[in-house]
């Protein structure tokens, strides 16, 4: 990234807002440049001066929603004393995420994985925070007695993850309503209580 130090000026921060709001009714690919520069408010040089590419741009809008979504994630875990508490908190406070704001649903979920630069950017750092997280809470829940001594915390941690991906990727996709806390007691039931009869 090209924007450097703790400061984050108003233009920057200005094309940072236009891109996220475009992106609301439009799919990042067709979003040109030149409308962000109009939106924000500042010419198509400054975009450049802050980042060397769209996608780096598109990249920055995911770091800061996803430094939102980590921080309302964290807080809520902390007030949860089981494991089972916890990653209740994090399958219902995801999929309530993904319908509240779709633009961060659909670029995490369906833009930036087939970008090499996304794994090296802020916003991977954050979405690995999210999953060290949701691990820290398995092994601890394993430890406690909690959950299963036999479950592989890793391979556990990614049923969570792409279950929740899967729930409602549909519903990102085609803009369908999404009832993430019905969606949550489906997912926790199976997880936590198993499938057999």
């Amino acid at each position: 990234m090209k924007h450097k130090g703790n400061t984050n000026p108003p233009g920057r921060q200005k094309i940072i807002e236009a891109l996220t709001r475009l992106m609301w009714t439009k799919e990042f690919h067709a979003v040109t440049t030149a409308e962000i520069a109009e939106l924000a408010g500042v010419t198509e040089g400054l975009i450049y001066k802050y980042f060397k590419s769209k996608k780096e741009l598109l990249h920055q809008v995911l770091n800061e929603l996803f430094t939102r979504f980590n921080q309302t994630v964290f807080e809520r875990v902390a007030h949860k004393a089981s494991a089972i508490e916890k990653l209740e908190i994090v399958i219902h406070s995801s999929l309530e995420y993904y319908a509240a704001n779709r633009v961060f649903a659909r670029i995490l979920l369906l833009e930036v994985r087939n970008s090499p630069d996304y794994f090296s950017s802020e916003a991977y750092t954050r979405v690995r925070a999210y999953a060290a997280k949701i691990l820290e809470i398995i092994q601890n829940g394993i430890h406690k007695g909690e959950l299963r001594p036999d479950i592989d915390p890793l391979i556990f941690r990614k049923i969570i993850l792409g279950t929740m991906e899967h729930a409602c990727l549909g519903e990102i996709i085609f803009t369908r309503e999404l009832d993430a806390l019905a969606v949550t007691r489906h997912i926790s039931t199976i997880l936590f209580n198993g499938a057999k009869a």
